[in-house]
């Protein structure tokens, strides 16, 4: 994955967040939590790292924006 530097989080709120998790399923289903909670950059690609145990996914979100379910 692509580093995250101090420009992709200038912003008050702006959170990276990297999710592990033993398999897509639940990467993807806590990715779409997140979703509920937070205005987020959506559900992304999942990854496998070669030699690597698990799967990885990134996902930027707003922290103070409402997502799509949030009261």
């Amino acid at each position: 994955m692509k580093p995250i530097d101090e420009q992709h989080i200038a912003e008050p709120g702006l959170v990276v967040l990297d999710i592990t998790g033993g398999d897509e399923d639940t990467v993807r289903a806590v990715m779409a939590a997140l979703e509920e909670h937070w205005a987020t950059s959506g559900v992304g690609p999942v990854r496998r790292d070669p030699g690597e145990p698990g799967v990885r996914a990134r996902i930027h979100a707003d922290v103070l924006r409402p997502g799509r379910h949030a009261p």
